[in-house]
C-alpha cells in the first residue's frame, strides 16, 4: 500500500469521507434529537426515569470506546487498511439496532425501563464499533494539515446536513401515521437504510495511506492505554473542551422540540426551526477552511464558542416569544457552535500525531476512543441535564405547560449551552498547546524519524 502521507486527497475522497458523518446522521442524530421525546411523550415513561437512561446507558457506553479503540488498534491491516472494515460491517448492525431503540414492547413501566436501558445499551456497543474506526480513519487518509482541516469541513458539512434532513422531515414523517409507535420505526428504518449507504461510500472510496503495522508480539496494555492518554496534553485538552461543547450541542437538539411545541404551540415548527438554524450552519462551516486559513485551528474554534455564547444569552433574555428573533438568533448561534465541532475533528486527528511524536507509539484506536469517551460523558450529562431539567421545571408530558416550565425549557435551550460553551472557550484557549506551527514541526521531525526506524 503507498504510504503518501502528505497526500492531496481528491474531491471525491473528500466527500466520500463526509458522507460517514452523513450516515452516522441518520441513526445518531435521531437518539440525540427525538429519543427522550419518544420515551416522555409515546412510550410514557416519567421524564426524570427517561433522563436516567441517558445518564447510565452514555456512561456505559463510554467505557465500551475504549475497548473498541484497544481492539481496533490490534487489527493487521488488511487489502482495504486497518478501520474501514470494522466501520461498514458495524453500520449495518447499528441502522438495525436504531430501529430496535424505537420500539418499546414494554406493557409496565418497569418493563418499559428495561427494554429501553437493555436496547440503548446495545445500540451504544454498536455505534463505539462504527465510530471509533470511522473517526480514526481520519488520521490515516492523509497527514497534511490543510487536507485535514478540508476532511473536517466535509466530516461537519455531512454531520449537520444529516441533522438538517432528519430535523426538517422526521417530526412530519412520523406525523403522518395515525400511530406514533408504528411510525417511529418505519421512518428510522427508511433512515437507517440511508446511513448504510453512505457508510458504504465511505468504504469503497477512501484509502489508508499512513499504515501502522502491528506487531504478533505486540499487545495492548493498560500501560499502552495509560501513554497514550495521560502524556498527550493536547488530547487531554480537548477531552475536558468536549464535555462542555457537545453536552451543549446535545442538549440544543433535545430540547427544540419540546419548544416547539409547548412555547410555540406547534410541534410542527421543528422542521421550519431546524431547517434555518441548521440550514445556515451547513453554509457557514463550508468556510471552514478560509477562516482556519486566516485565524489558525485554535483561534476558529474559540470565535465559534463565543459567537454562540453571545447569541444564545440574547435569545434567553428576550422577555416573550419573538419568533422571527428567535430563528435569527438561533441561527446565529448554531453557526457559532457548528464551526469548534467542525475543527475538534482536524485537532483530533493532530492530537494522534502528537501522542506518536510525545510518546514513540501510534494509537490512533485509542486516542480516537480515549476522545469518543469524552463525548459520550457529555451526551450522558446532557441527556440526563434534560430528563432531570424537565422535571425540575414541572414538565408534563402533552399537557399544558404552566409560566415556571416554560422559562425552564427555554432556560435548558439557549442558558445551559450558552454557560457550556463559554467554560469550552476558555478550556481550549488556555490549556490548548499544540498550534498550526508547532504540528508542522511535528510532522516534519516524524517523517525524519521514519527512516531510523526502518
Amino acid at each position: 500500500m503507498k504510504n503518501d502521507k502528505k497526500k492531496k486527497l481528491t474531491l471525491k475522497e473528500k466527500i466520500s469521507y463526509g458522507l460517514g458523518d452523513f450516515g452516522n446522521g441518520f441513526m445518531f442524530d435521531l437518539g440525540q434529537a427525538y429519543l427522550l421525546q419518544f420515551y416522555t411523550d409515546v412510550v410514557g415513561i416519567a421524564a426524570v426515569a427517561a433522563g436516567s437512561i441517558f445518564l447510565i446507558t452514555k456512561l456505559f457506553d463510554a467505557f465500551i470506546d475504549p475497548l473498541a479503540g484497544a481492539f481496533v488498534d490490534s487489527r493487521k491491516p488488511g487489502k482495504n487498511g486497518k478501520f474501514k472494515k470494522i466501520m461498514f460491517i458495524s453500520s449495518i448492525l447499528l441502522a438495525i439496532m436504531t430501529v430496535i431503540t424505537f420500539t418499546n414492547p414494554g406493557r409496565t413501566p418497569g418493563s418499559k425501563l428495561l427494554f429501553a436501558y437493555v436496547s440503548y445499551m446495545l445500540w451504544g456497543v454498536l455505534y463505539s464499533f462504527t465510530n471509533v474506526p470511522y473517526g480514526s480513519l481520519g488520521s490515516v487518509i492523509t497527514q497534511d494539515t490543510q487536507e485535514r482541516t478540508a476532511l473536517a469541513t466535509f466530516r461537519q458539512i455531512g454531520s449537520s446536513g444529516a441533522l438538517l434532513i432528519t430535523g426538517v422531515i422526521f417530526i412530519p414523517l412520523i406525523t403522518l401515521f395515525g400511530n406514533p409507535r408504528i411510525g417511529f420505526p418505519v421512518i428510522t428504518a427508511v433512515m437507517g437504510i440511508v446511513g448504510v449507504c453512505s457508510f458504504y461510500a465511505t468504504y469503497k472510496n477512501t484509502t489508508e495511506v499512513v499504515v501502522h503495522d502491528v506487531k504478533s508480539e505486540e499487545k495492548i496494555t493498560l500501560r499502552t492505554i495509560s501513554n497514550a492518554i495521560f502524556h498527550n496534553r493536547a488530547l487531554l485538552t480537548l477531552i475536558l473542551m468536549t464535555i462542555f461543547s457537545i453536552s451543549a450541542y446535545n442538549i440544543k437538539t433535545a430540547m427544540i422540540v419540546y419548544y416547539c411545541k409547548y412555547n410555540l404551540g406547534n410541534v410542527r415548527l421543528v422542521a421550519y426551526v431546524n431547517f434555518f438554524t441548521i440550514g445556515c450552519s451547513v453554509l457557514g462551516v463550508s468556510f471552514l477552511p478560509k477562516l482556519v486559513s486566516k485565524f489558525g485551528k485554535k483561534r476558529t474554534a474559540v470565535i465559534g464558542f463565543l459567537t454562540s455564547v453571545v447569541a444564545d444569552t440574547i435569545n434567553f433574555l428576550l422577555p416573550g416569544t419573538h419568533f422571527v428573533a428567535f430563528i435569527i438568533l438561533a441561527t446565529i448561534a448554531f453557526i457559532g457552535i457548528s464551526i469548534p465541532n467542525g475543527v475538534t475533528w482536524a485537532f483530533v486527528s493532530d492530537s494522534i500525531d502528537y501522542g506518536e511524536w510525545k510518546n514513540g507509539e501510534r494509537r490512533e484506536g485509542i486516542t480516537y476512543s480515549v476522545f469518543n469517551f469524552s463525548r459520550k460523558i457529555a451526551q450522558s450529562i446532557s441527556g440526563f441535564a434534560s430528563g432531570i431539567g424537565l422535571g425540575l421545571v414541572g414538565y408534563v408530558a402533552n399537557a399544558k405547560q404552566s409560566a415556571h416550565t416554560l422559562i425552564g425549557i427555554k432556560g435548558l435551550l439557549m442558558l445551559y449551552p450558552a454557560v457550556a460553551l463559554a467554560l469550552a472557550a476558555i478550556v481550549l484557549g488556555v490549556l490548548y498547546n499544540l498550534s498550526d506551527a508547532k504540528f508542522s514541526e511535528i510532522i516534519k521531525e516524524l517523517h525524519q524519524r521514519k527512516p531510523q526506524n526502518n
